[in-house]
């Protein structure tokens, strides 16, 4: 069904929209459900995957209407992309069928918490073809527009708002999946992750990734994000009030000040501290003034973004 809220009324937003946490570490480590390869769309091929899904996206939608924002809801398709589903025993057809329903599950739990006062946006993740942590094989954007096209059309037809290029490492991946999401129609956001330095994997820094896309893409995003990274890792380089700042709009953190390396390496979760997390959120509104969405990554759960939106009230009150 067609999204009854107009986009440009979440991109004009006074209050950044809330997001969810980790879904994937929120599921393994507090659901108990197992994600091999650490991809959750195969949970939307089946009725008791959705039925997770659906409980998992209820914490976080009340969170959001108690804050009094808006929420980002994210399709369970960070992994959905023919490269992964390669690796896990999905041929393309099946990766295109997960895509869409996904798309729909989506629209369906937008339905169930359908309120004027809560406008739901449809995100559709797209994540690397790749380790989200190391750069690996460095795609040029020719070869990611190839393995990300076939995704991003299956969204786009499922009838997502907008795609979002996730946990991007390096720029030449970010550069192809903005290539697919013009080719197929539907907006994009572009979303770095950055290492403890603020740098991304690649080595480049935050502003001249996100220069660098302006450029070889005529601005087509409606914005970048910066994620997977505990707040402390990149508040200096957002600190600093230069322009570029005005394009950055979102923050999805980890909970955890671990490095890359050692949160592969660690065999319990990090959690970090859910009330501090939401406390360092705080500065973040002042200085992004373009901010649109607040979410959580790795190791974040409903308790990281309650506390988010408490801020999140506070600065509407």
């Amino acid at each position: 069904m067609p999204f009854d809220v107009p986009l440009d009324r979440f991109l004009a937003t006074r209050l950044p929209y809330l997001a969810d946490g980790g879904l994937e570490t929120d599921l393994i480590y507090h659901d108990g459900i197992d994600l091999p390869g650490f991809a959750s769309f195969p949970l939307v091929l089946s009725d008791a995957g959705q039925r997770a899904l659906r409980d998992y996206f209820a914490r976080y939608v009340g969170h959001a209407a108690r804050a009094g924002t808006g929420f980002m809801l994210d399709t369970a398709t960070w992994r959905a992309s023919t490269a992964w589903g390669a690796r896990l025993g999905y041929d393309r057809a099946s990766i295109v069928r997960a895509n869409r329903e996904a798309a729909l599950l989506a629209q369906d739990i937008r339905s169930a918490h359908r309120h004027e006062a809560l406008p739901i946006v449809i995100n559709g993740a797209v994540g690397p073809a790749g380790d989200g942590y190391v750069v690996g094989h460095e795609l040029t954007p020719s070869e990611a527009e190839a393995i990300h096209r076939t995704q991003v059309e299956a969204l786009a037809e499922g009838g997502v708002d907008l795609v979002t290029a996730t946990t991007m490492t390096h720029l030449g991946e970010a550069l192809g999946i903005v290539r697919a999401a013009r080719g197929a129609g539907v907006p994009v956001a572009v979303s770095f992750t950055v290492e403890t330095d603020g740098r991304l994997a690649s080595g480049m820094a935050l502003a001249e990734a996100i220069a660098a896309t302006e450029a070889e893409t005529e601005g087509a995003p409606l914005y970048y994000m910066v994620n997977c990274a505990h707040p402390d890792h990149f508040a200096g380089a957002l600190a600093r009030g230069e322009d570029w700042l005005g394009r950055l709009g979102g923050i999805r953190a980890n909970a955890s000040r671990m490095s890359h390396a050692e949160l592969d390496a660690a065999t319990e979760l990090d959690d970090g501290d859910p009330a501090e997390f939401g406390a360092l959120h705080a500065a973040f509104l002042e200085s992004l003034p373009a901010l649109k969405v607040v979410g959580g990554c790795c190791g974040t759960d409903h308790r990281h973004i309650h506390a988010v939106g408490c801020h999140l009230h506070r600065a509407a009150a």
